[in-house]
C-alpha cells in the first residue's frame, strides 16, 4: 500500500473508511485479471469504455426517482441493489426502475449486517429476501450485494448456495457522508476507469430499515449523479448495467471478506 499518503484520502472522510478503501484498492491490484472460486464480483474486464453505475439503499421516493430522471436524460443505464422491504412499500418506483430499462439486484430484506447474523438467521434472510423479490418483479435475479459490504467466508456461501452471485464495488461515492456535491463526485471519479463498479445511492437507509448510520444526507443526488456522469465523459467512458457491462466483458472476483 505504499503511495498512500494522507494527503491523498478523501477529503473529510473517516481514517477507518479510507483504510478499507486502500484495502480494496490493494486487493484489486494484487488479484489483477486473476479469478477465484471463493470471489466476489468487485470489477469487470473489458475493452469497452464502460464503467459501471451501481445504487444501493432504494427504492425512496425523492432519491430514486430524481436519479432515475438523470439516467434517462443521458440514456444511461444502471444497476440497482434494493432492500425488498422498501420495494414493498414503494412498488410503482420499483416497477419505474424496471420500465426504464435498469437492472434490479437484491441487497436485502432490510439493511441489517448478515456478518452480524447466526448462520441460519443468514441464510432465512437471503431465501426471504431472494423469494420476495423475484415475486415482485416476476424476474430472476442473480445479483446480491451485502450491506456496508460486510461478507463473511460463511456469509458468501449461503449467498453463493442461494444461487445469487455477490458483487462489491470499487471506486465509492460516499455519499451518506456530510459534503458537497462537487467533493462526493471528485471523490466517485477517484479510480474510476473502464470496468470499474461505481458505488452510489439512491436512497439512505434508515433505523428502521436494520441500519445503524449516521444523519440522513442532506445532497441532491440528481446534480451529484450529473456530475459523476460529467466527469466520466470527459475520461471517454459511459455508464452501463452489470449485465450490459458482462456482455462484453467478464467478471473480475476477489476474496472480499469484512465485518
Amino acid at each position: 500500500m505504499a503511495g498512500d499518503t494522507p494527503q491523498n484520502d478523501p477529503v473529510g472522510i473517516p481514517a477507518a473508511n479510507t483504510r478499507i478503501s486502500r484495502l480494496h484498492r490493494a486487493a484489486l491490484h494484487a488479484v489483477g485479471p486473476i479469478t477465484t472460486a471463493v470471489g466476489s464480483l468487485v470489477a469487470v474486464r473489458t475493452e469497452q469504455p464502460h464503467a459501471v453505475l451501481t445504487f444501493d439503499d432504494g427504492p425512496e421516493p425523492g432519491g430514486t426517482d430524481r436519479v432515475l430522471a438523470v439516467l434517462t436524460e443521458r440514456r444511461t443505464t444502471a444497476t440497482f441493489f434494493v432492500l425488498v422491504r422498501r420495494a414493498q412499500r414503494h412498488r410503482a418506483l420499483l416497477d419505474e426502475i424496471v420500465a426504464a430499462g435498469h437492472e434490479i439486484g437484491l441487497h436485502g430484506i432490510d439493511h441489517r449486517r448478515l456478518s452480524r447474523m447466526g448462520r441460519d438467521e443468514v441464510r432465512r434472510s437471503l431465501a426471504d429476501g431472494h423469494a420476495e423479490l423475484q415475486d415482485l418483479l416476476g424476474a430472476r435475479v442473480r445479483w446480491f450485494r451485502p450491506p456496508y459490504g460486510a461478507q463473511t467466508p460463511s456469509v458468501w456461501r449461503s449467498v453463493r448456495r442461494q444461487g445469487l452471485e455477490p458483487v462489491l464495488w470499487g471506486p465509492c461515492a460516499w455519499d451518506w457522508l456530510p459534503l458537497t456535491e462537487a467533493q462526493l463526485a471528485a471523490e466517485a471519479l477517484r479510480g474510476l476507469g473502464r470496468g470499474a463498479v461505481l458505488l452510489a445511492h439512491d436512497g439512505f437507509a434508515l433505523e428502521q430499515d436494520g441500519a445503524d448510520d449516521a444523519p440522513v444526507p442532506r445532497i441532491d443526488r440528481a446534480d451529484l449523479l450529473r456530475r459523476i456522469l460529467d466527469g466520466m465523459a470527459e475520461r471517454g467512458l459511459a455508464g452501463c448495467s452489470l449485465t450490459q457491462a458482462l456482455v462484453h466483458g467478464t467478471p473480475q472476483l476477489v476474496p472480499w471478506f469484512l465485518r
